[in-house]
């Protein structure tokens, strides 16, 4: 039971990596058991570890088996004990993590911390739900809070024992001097800052570029789809929004970050920062999914593929689990703080999701009243904000007081007083319903497409595209979201708070697009633009920020033209390097020549180069400098030299590359197609150059995998001392990749280093369940003394996979450690 677990067979886990179902899976079709076999294990390895422990609250024996590659299955008697042992493994294996999500979920940091954090936890106060808990949890469906109540008791259940000394303190604690808290079931579903909504960063933004140098200037940064022209709302001045009206909202969305005791100081905010990370998230962070009917797969039966992109971690983002009960039995990812699972199958549907981008939240600009600061015109009186006052405990300080302020629309995040303003964020977070990705507790027991539908009606937080099949051989794609009703404005920009811009209630799920058994026998999505043509946009104004489509066209084409797609052929989709953009750049670049040495040494490169990010290709490390660095302030000087100091390097390329295309619609004077190449070309040359100045002169030992490395960094590394540190730090690995290709790998403009895309992986063989395959990077556990911490990364960072097991005789075969339960 202790920390720390080893890695248990691993040479027979990398031997049936990506090869047949493992000795003792079930047959082809088998169903799983109906009732769980619990204690009565006859299939186990010689070598598998078994261990015994009690747990306080469970009703009936119960069983943990870890397979060889770090996944836990789940055996309970009844849907509570399962959801305890889920509660109580999660604990086991994740509990530094977990906690520390739960703390700052609720913005009770600085109790742990120390006074650095107050701020933080001011920000964080703003952001969680205030509403009425019983709305909250019937929104979810029937089940949710019994699910979240026993998780949370088991949860419980490990951390007192871990208080009283029953269990070792996790070494991630000692590191931080803290302890682990008990929870209650209403933290589950109160936190919502850990979610992602839009576009209230890009709302600012516009606002600046609009002052700066007009509305049309921010073409350049982000393309709108449906084809859109934005105005600047009545009774706004752009020019009124400050740089930093987000600060607390920045604060509130960021992970937490840990200093060295010498150098801890309070959080600082840099508003540019912010911006720039807000406007890369919508390549960076997003989902690929797609669906095959039977007729285009070679076993006739349903393949379903997810990769979620978030940011990369140690621990991983997503934790896979098996959970298996009468009238439950399911396999997948979901996140460790939450019950259940929301990516994967139940052994008649599968699942899987990617962001549908919905525009979840909106700025309001107030007028306050001069004699009352906390007073704030609407229609046409004032109206009080309500103030709220929480006490906040201080490690090594006396406790503080919050002084917390609401309008109607959510919490003010900004005040100009000399201006009388103030500023406040409508958001989804704050309707009942919208804890991110609790909603899976309800659809993850559906048994047909009509089940499945009358979940997602429920469905808040966040929006999600999610694709569908069954054992019955049908496929279907179905988004949902708390998804504002706009009818006087479209969310791009701040609006007055004054009662002329508001909500007018939901859409409804029937108010968006979904399709189910598609003639083209697949359906995909990633995070592009997918409202239908002829879809009622000025009526249903969803949202018209969308990740370029990119990463959709190549997966699109792949699909397409694969007759009979097999499960290796979706994994190797899933790694695929191939840059549609670049092979748009390419095309463009054909037709141009230099007598610069920089630049000419670019177009060869290029004009050679077959489109794909690959580890080994010099080419590709051009490429990505060049629209990483160059390509996009090069034409923002050309084309909106106003903006440049707010776009700066934030520009989306999908529009560079149109107007690289047709550079006669974009470019003023006599030569449009001149001041283009111009362009192109010094940007290209800057880029050689700066390869050059980090590779070296020879152009033969370029490669984008010496530029492109994954190294996951625990939070705590700064608190650990030089022997420690190694053990919490996984990588460098070398990685092919990038933002916009399917293999999604999103790094860092300073210096190339990964910062986000698909830690975690499936591919699901709809109704042959153990021949499925999933990874999770860096490892399953959260114990940095594991075997399990880091053991999956090297296979995920060269593109394979360890077998998703669901039957009983399966997971048996594979164990690597049980762990048999009592109650206490």
């Amino acid at each position: 039971m202790a920390r720390g677990r080893g890695a248990a067979h691993a040479a027979v886990g990398i031997a049936i990596l990506l090869g047949a179902t493992p000795p003792g899976s079930a047959q082809e079709g088998r169903p799983p058991p109906d009732a769980p076999v619990i204690g009565a294990s006859r299939g186990l390895p010689s070598a598998a570890r078994i261990d015994q422990a009690s747990v306080p609250g469970l009703a009936g024996p119960g069983e943990i088996i870890v397979d060889v590659w770090g996944i836990p299955h789940i055996y309970a008697a009844d849907e509570r004990d399962l959801f305890l042992l889920q509660g109580f493994n999660a604990a086991r294996d994740r509990l530094w993590q977990i906690d520390l999500w739960r703390k700052r979920g609720l913005g009770r940091l600085a109790k742990d911390f120390g006074p650095a954090y107050v701020e933080q936890d001011r920000a964080l106060r703003l952001f969680t739900y205030r509403g009425d808990m019983d709305a909250e949890w019937a929104a979810y469906g029937p089940k949710a809070r019994s699910y979240a109540e026993a998780f949370v008791a088991g949860v419980n259940a490990y951390v007192a024992d871990v208080q009283a000394g029953r269990l070792p303190l996790p070494m991630e604690f000692k590191l931080a001097s803290t302890m682990p808290d008990l929870w209650s079931a209403e933290d589950v579903v109160r936190i919502r800052s850990h979610g992602l909504t839009r576009n209230v960063a890009s709302e600012v933004k516009r606002a600046l570029v609009a002052c700066a140098a007009g509305l049309d200037a921010d073409r350049l940064r982000v393309k709108l789809e449906p084809d859109w022209t934005p105005k600047v709302p009545d009774g706004l001045d752009p020019c009124a929004v400050p740089r930093d009206v987000l600060k607390l909202y920045d604060l509130a969305t960021r992970p937490v970050s840990f200093a060295e005791p010498s150098r801890k100081q309070a959080v600082l905010h840099d508003p540019d920062a912010f911006l720039a990370r807000a406007d890369a998230a919508r390549d960076a962070i997003g989902s690929n999914n797609w669906v095959v009917a039977p007729e285009r797969t070679a076993t006739g039966r349903p393949i379903l593929a997810n990769d979620p992109h978030r940011e990369h971690s140690v621990p991983s983002l997503r934790y896979i689990v098996g959970l298996h009960a009468p009238g439950l039995d399911v396999v997948g990812a979901g996140e460790p703080a939450l019950p259940g699972i929301s990516i994967g199958h139940n052994g008649t549907i599968a699942f899987g999701l990617t962001i549908f981008n919905v525009d979840q939240e909106d700025l309001y600009v107030y007028e306050l009243n001069p004699d009352d600061p906390n007073q704030y015109r609407w229609q046409g009186g004032w109206e009080a904000m309500r103030v709220v006052h929480e006490p906040e405990a201080v490690k090594g300080e006396a406790p503080r007081t919050f002084v917390l302020a609401f309008t109607r629309h959510g919490p003010v995040v900004a005040v100009d007083e000399a201006n009388h303003r103030a500023f406040a964020i409508r958001s989804v977070w704050f309707e009942p319903g919208t804890s991110a990705y609790f909603g899976s507790s309800d659809y993850m027991t559906a048994k047909n497409w009509d089940g499945f539908l009358a979940a997602m009606r429920r469905w808040g937080a966040p929006s999600e595209n999610q694709v569908y099949a069954d054992v019955s051989g049908n496929i279907g794609w179905v988004p949902g979201a708390k998804t504002p009703r706009r009818t006087t404005y479209d969310g791009l920009l701040p609006v007055p708070g004054d009662g002329r811009y508001e909500w007018q209630g939901f859409l409804g799920l029937d108010d968006l697009p979904r399709a189910y058994k598609p003639e083209a026998g697949w359906l995909a999505t990633a995070n592009q633009m997918n409202l239908p043509p002829g879809y009622p946009v000025d009526q249903r104004r969803v949202g018209f920020e969308w990740s370029d489509q990119a990463r959709w066209q190549r997966i699109a084409e792949v699909l397409s033209r694969k007759a009979k797609l097999t499960l290796a052929d979706a994994m190797a989709l899933q790694n695929d390097d191939t840059a549609m953009q670049g092979r748009r750049l390419v095309a463009v670049l054909r037709t141009l020549s230099s007598s610069d040495p920089a630049q000419a040494r670019g177009l060869e490169l290029m004009k050679a180069w077959d489109a794909r990010d690959a580890a080994d290709s010099a080419a590709a490390a051009v490429y990505e400098v060049w629209i990483a660095r160059h390509l996009g302030p090069a034409f923002v000087a050309a084309l909106a030299p106003k903006a440049a100091g707010i776009i700066g390097n934030d520009v989306a390329l999908g529009t560079v590359i149109d107007a690289s295309e047709a550079p006669a619609r974009w470019f003023a004077g006599d030569d449009p197609s001149g001041a283009r190449d111009a362009a192109l070309l010094a940007s290209l040359g800057a880029a050689v150059s700066e390869v050059q100045e980090r590779l070296g002169p020879d152009p033969a030992t370029w490669a984008w995998g010496r530029l492109h490395k994954a190294q996951f960094d625990h939070a705590l590394a700064p608190l650990a001392d030089a022997q420690m540190r190694p053990q919490l730090t996984v990588g460098p690995l070398v990685l092919s990749g990038a933002s916009n290709v399917p293999h999604a790998a999103s790094y860092r403009k300073s210096d190339y280093r990964l910062t986000a895309g698909a830690s975690f992986r499936m591919v699901l063989d709809v109704g042959n369940w153990d021949a499925s395959r999933a990874i999770n990077a860096p490892g399953q556990s959260g114990d940095p003394l594991s075997g399990h911490y880091r053991d999956l990364a090297p296979l995920w960072a060269t593109g394979r996979y360890v077998p998703l097991l669901y039957t009983r005789p399966a997971v048996e075969a594979a164990a690597g450690e049980v762990l048999r339960l009592t109650p206490r």
